[in-house]
């Protein structure tokens, strides 16, 4: 049984160790974690091809804006005559939501805090880096030179900006958009692991409750 009532989003520059953040929540609160997985689910769910949703994962194309995206949800039909990132989006959204009402869990990116706007069960974190560590940890990962690690997370981090920006209407990164705002580089990943834990804690406190609130 999860140790948690929450789901939790977590929105990540490239290399900051989002990802392993959120396998560790996953771990410690004993709920499951939805990553490029969601992926899957979304092309098994909406009908699209596995590559094309998968070809379009956080990339914003096209030129129409969330809020019209909002005043016609797909309720799982996808029209042939929808832009293809149009339907991938809604693809995409419509299974976070299905995710969320199975249950707490942890969501990693495309814009899944925006997808869950309407439910107050819902911690929004964002976790960031400096460059240096970044690179760091790409180069290693992927075997790249400082360098190409450094063009990796600048073109990484463009595009899940664009994409967060184009479809919610906020900013991708600003402190106003999330919950939480956390440095890896300064905290560790287990010290920003022990942070999230500690404001799930927080929020589930039923004395903290109407604090959490305002």
């Amino acid at each position: 049984m999860a140790k948690t009532s929450t789901i939790i989003t977590i929105d990540r520059e490239y290399g900051s160790g989002g990802r392993e953040i959120g396998v560790k929540l996953s771990e410690a609160l004993e709920v499951p974690l939805y990553d490029r997985d969601m992926l899957n689910r979304a092309a098994k769910d909406s009908g699209i091809a596995q590559e094309l949703i998968q070809s379009n994962d956080e990339r914003s194309t096209g030129s129409f804006l969330f809020s019209l995206v909002m005043d016609s949800k797909s309720n799982g039909v996808y029209s042939d005559e929808m832009p293809l990132n149009q339907r991938v989006f809604m693809a995409q959204y419509d299974t976070i939501r299905s995710i969320a009402e199975e249950g707490p869990c942890v969501l990693v990116g495309r814009c899944a805090d925006c997808a869950l706007a309407d439910r107050d069960d819902v911690l929004n974190v964002f976790i960031h880096a400096d460059i240096e560590q970044r690179i760091r940890r790409v180069a290693v990962d992927n075997d790249l030179t400082d360098a190409k690690a450094k063009e990796l997370i600048q073109r990484n981090d463009k595009e899940r900006a664009s994409y967060y920006n184009f479809y919610s209407n906020k900013k991708w990164g600003d402190a106003r958009t999330y919950h939480a705002c956390f440095d890896s580089s300064k905290l560790g990943i287990n010290g920003v692991v022990e942070e999230i834990l500690n404001m799930v804690k927080i929020r589930e406190s039923t004395e903290k409750v109407e604090l959490w609130k305002e």
